[in-house]
């Protein structure tokens, strides 16, 4: 069982650390149609499109500075939390 909480926390990591990379490339105006880009945009897109959606939703997507991917990281921190307790 350990195993699979370290996969899971592993999988859980790597999603963070992939949106923390889009986000770099997004201030930096790297492009995302460059192979490494598409694989980083395809990867973490199903995760920040809910969190563009909560927050157009509650009215907080009005701002120049984009807060989906922190949004994510803390429901996917959320999301880990709740599967440890269950686990």
């Amino acid at each position: 069982m350990s195993v699979l909480l370290r996969s899971i926390k592993m999988l859980f990591e790597l999603l963070e650390l992939l949106i923390i990379i889009r986000v770099f490339m997004s201030i930096f105006r790297v492009s995302f149609q460059n192979p490494v880009g598409k694989i980083i945009y395809e990867l973490t897109e199903p995760i920040i499109a809910p969190a563009k959606v909560l927050l157009h939703k509650l009215g907080l997507d009005r701002s120049m500075i984009d807060f989906s991917p922190w949004v994510a990281v803390i429901l996917l921190r959320v999301i880990y939390s709740i599967f440890l307790r269950i686990f």
